[in-house]
């Protein structure tokens, strides 16, 4: 519920480093937030109000990574979601995203750096609601939490970043090839979030006598779920766990 970006993945850090001593009630239920922290900034407008820049321009390039960052600071809040909602699953389920909350904190830390080395912080560019649009619609379902959340929507960051890298390399500023090394840390990070979705997601279908290869679309129809789009990252995707089946089904 920390509103202050800073904060809160400080507080994320530190819980982090005190995990290991700490019991797990796996049974334990909570009482839901209406929300979960968040700023008053950035400005949370509609995906198509938000404005396209050139990443060959000053501007251009801090809103691109301002547009990272909102990304990254929502990841925190969703694998912390995914860790206090669902209660029942085994304790390294809980485990395994709060490590993903303390990853995604550390990258939000990187990226505010960035911004600031630029002259700007978080909050100074207007940003949309997507991923916590997703989050909500799945509050019910961890299945569908699973399937829609990290194998959906982290596993498209998967298949964006060498793009967004390629643009910078372009650009060839400092700035710039400072943002790919960033990006190449977040990369190797994300594929391990996207397994860990993965691992859950195929645990649970097995639990639950689910065939997975039927119940994804069918998922991402119901919760209208984006839509994939080539290109893909295939060699990310292996790595993370997505199956030969899983690869050959994604559109061409």
């Amino acid at each position: 519920m920390l509103t202050d970006p800073q904060e809160k993945a400080a507080a994320v850090h530190a819980l982090w480093q005190s995990s290991s001593a700490m019991p797990c009630d796996c049974e334990r239920a909570f009482v839901a937030p209406i929300a979960p922290g968040r700023p008053a900034h950035p400005l949370l407008v509609e995906p198509g109000s938000v404005p396209l820049r050139s990443a060959f321009t000053a501007a251009g390039h801090a809103a691109l990574t301002h547009s990272i960052a909102h990304i990254e600071f929502n990841a925190i809040n969703l694998a912390l979601d995914a860790v206090w909602r669902f209660a029942g699953m085994p304790e390294t389920y809980y485990r395994d995203w709060l490590r993903v909350a303390m990853e995604e904190a550390k990258h939000f830390g990187l990226l505010q750096e960035h911004l600031q080395s630029l002259g700007t912080t978080y909050g100074d560019f207007t940003a949309h609601d997507g991923l916590w649009t997703m989050c909500e619609a799945t509050k019910d379902d961890v299945l569908a939490r699973m399937a829609l959340v990290p194998r959906t929507l982290e596993a498209r960051g998967l298949d964006a970043t060498p793009l967004i890298q390629a643009k910078l390399r372009k650009v060839s500023t400092p700035a710039a090839l400072a943002a790919v090394a960033i990006l190449d840390t977040i990369l190797a990070d994300e594929v391990g979030h996207v397994a860990i979705g993965n691992h859950w997601f195929q645990w649970l279908c097995k639990r639950d006598s689910v065939d997975p290869l039927t119940f994804y679309p069918e998922a991402a129809r119901r919760y209208h779920a984006p839509t994939l789009k080539p290109p893909f990252n295939i060699s990310a995707r292996k790595a993370a766990g997505f199956t030969t089946a899983e690869i050959a089904s994604l559109p061409l």
